[in-house]
């Protein structure tokens, strides 16, 4: 299956409907998510059952692990399965929450399937930046919040009136959190980045001094939705973990927090514990907590996106390479060896020439996008396979 490609909501319903029930209470499916990073919003790991051909990118992991929780919420909910009723009932969902009111979206869901328009509203969900020219000159930011969706959607598989409003409430109660945890505790770089990755991440209320107050604590008082409380409880421990250790000070903001939510100090340690384990195992994949120099991070963003442009459009890629096979021998002999100044200048030609002719290509093409050449000379051996449709059901 490959997130990135047209389908891919259809073939996960074709693998989710042949599986063994994964889920069977909202306990292990919050565990699970945990586990693959989506509920503190880094994502790193998706479900066994997904087969993918080439390893995937955290906003790739976001949506796999993102419809996971939201088919899994709506089996448990509703004590349904069939994932045709499941896509329609999500549908309806997003367009409740409003994500698609701009003229754009409405052009672009016009005249197509369910499945196929939902492909859209997810990607409008994960991805903050809806540019490629932006994202390929910035960092790929993928929404960290995207577990809110997914206590909405809990809450409106009971009751679907006002469910925007909802939305703002979450949020607003999320970002207090971030907001108060921090400042519990003496930041670092780590913290700043976080606290801006949370703060980008709102979609239903703006990130500014008005919904910044101290009556959230007041309101947290009176929730009775555990599951809401418990994702509250862990981005609180998020916020304040420091290198596999706490300060007096936000073990003080966090068990406080915890009781008010009506937990008890061994279930605020489990939290804390689980958060520690988590960071100690994928400290080296998390993007915010890496201190790389610009240079790096600058060449590690072009090169997820050559790599999903690649894979995008494998199969025109294939159709044009074969056409000229200079440029597949030039390409080959790339990997083993420089090629001359004569040999590069070829390949830069006939490569342009072929991004001519798939639009979504048109970046190369661009002032500046020859630096991406390289980049892509180098991914192109390993990501084109001899055949490519990861989202094609067998009949």
């Amino acid at each position: 299956m490959n997130p990135s490609a047209n389908g891919w909501i259809d073939k996960f319903g074709f693998i989710v409907q042949s599986e063994p029930p994964l889920y069977n209470d909202y306990q292990s499916l919050y565990e699970a998510l945990k586990t693959f990073g989506f509920v503190y919003g880094i994502n790193t790991g998706i479900p066994n059952f997904i087969n993918t051909q080439h390893s995937l990118s955290e906003d790739e992991m976001a949506k796999v692990n993102l419809l996971t929780a939201l088919y899994g919420t709506y089996k448990i909910e509703s004590k349904k399965t069939d994932f045709h009723q499941f896509i329609t009932k999500l549908f309806k969902f997003y367009q409740e929450l409003k994500v698609d009111n701009s003229s754009f979206f409405h052009k672009i869901l016009i005249g197509k399937k369910t499945s196929a328009q939902l492909e859209v509203l997810i990607d409008s969900r994960v991805y903050l930046e809806d540019n490629i020219v932006g994202k390929t000159f910035s960092s790929f930011i993928t929404n960290s919040l995207l577990f809110i969706d997914v206590l909405l959607f809990k809450e409106f598989l009971s009751n679907a009136s006002g469910i925007r409003e909802e939305a703002q409430r979450l949020e607003y109660l999320t970002i207090n959190i971030t907001y108060h945890a921090l400042n519990s505790k003496e930041k670092n770089k780590s913290d700043e980045r976080l606290a801006q990755l949370f703060a980008s991440s709102l979609t239903f209320i703006e990130s500014d001094a008005k919904n910044f107050d101290g009556m959230y604590r007041e309101k947290l008082l009176g929730n009775t939705s555990v599951w809401e409380n418990q994702y509250f409880l862990d981005i609180a421990c998020l916020t304040v973990w420091e290198d596999k250790s706490l300060e007096y000070q936000e073990s003080e903001f966090v068990f406080g927090f915890g009781k008010d939510l009506g937990f008890t100090e061994e279930a605020i340690r489990q939290s804390l514990k689980e958060v520690q384990h988590f960071f100690k195992i994928n400290s080296r994949s998390v993007p915010f907590l890496k201190d790389s120099n610009l240079a790096v991070q600058f060449y590690d963003s072009m090169a997820k996106v050559v790599k999903k442009l690649i894979l995008r459009n494998s199969k025109r890629l294939q159709g044009e390479l074969a056409q000229s096979k200079e440029l597949v021998f030039l390409l080959s002999k790339s990997t083993v060896r420089d090629l001359t100044p004569e040999e590069k200048k070829k390949v830069q030609n006939q490569l342009l020439d072929i991004f001519k002719s798939i639009p979504s290509l048109a970046i190369f093409i661009l002032p500046g996008g020859a630096v991406l050449l390289p980049i892509f000379i180098k991914l192109i051996p390993k990501l084109l396979p001899s055949s490519f449709d990861d989202n094609r059901i067998e009949k």
